[in-house]
């Protein structure tokens, strides 16, 4: 039977790294938050958080990501209601996904919020990734072209790092892309 190996981390940590790295090393990798913007797009999900969120979040009849975003990212609540829509259709997606890979020894789930959404409930082992504090506000700057303030409201959001290492099997330091590789493949080693 295929094993489901969660991958998760903070954002800014890197862990879209770690998923590249997996894919070229020829392991499947699930990208729930790719997943997931894409079921967003569909005209059922977009009807549910536009009834939710109001009209103000259409943008020519697709969510305005952007703004929904400074919506749920100030209000626990309003993040807890959204997930509540999207998260059942990615679950749904990925058992999809998970069945035309069953003659792989295992497959990978990369989600940001993989605790904080209970996916990690159906998965064999947990990988973390982490970098300190400051590399990965300044990633998330870089890369959204976004505030500190704003990266920093995120990570608030999100479950606190030392809540997450507690409940993970691996924890990767993403500091140095060859020392990431490094661990990862150690990591393989290991799970083959």
């Amino acid at each position: 039977m295929t094993k489901i190996i969660g991958l998760t981390g903070g954002i800014g940590s890197g862990k879209t790294t770690v998923a590249n790295y997996l894919l070229e090393r020829n392991i499947p990798v699930y990208i729930a938050d790719d997943e997931a913007r894409k079921i967003t797009n569909s005209k059922e999900v977009t009807a549910k958080i536009a009834e939710l969120f109001g009209d103000q979040v259409l943008e020519n009849d697709q969510i305005n990501r952007a703004f929904l975003a400074k919506i749920v990212f100030k209000d626990k609540e309003k993040l807890a209601q959204l997930n509540a829509i999207i998260h059942p259709e990615v679950k749904k997606h990925f058992k999809k996904w998970l069945k035309n890979k069953q003659n792989y020894k295992f497959v990978v789930k990369e989600s940001a919020i993989l605790f904080e959404s209970g996916s990690y409930k159906d998965c064999d082992a947990i990988i973390l990734v982490t970098a300190p504090l400051e590399t990965r506000i300044e990633r998330t700057m870089k890369r959204d072209n976004s505030t500190k303030e704003s990266v920093q409201q995120r990570i608030n959001n999100q479950m606190p790092e030392k809540e997450k290492i507690e409940k993970s099997d691996y924890v990767i330091q993403n500091i140095l892309l060859k020392d990431t590789h490094s661990q990862v493949d150690e990591l393989l080693n290991y799970l083959k």
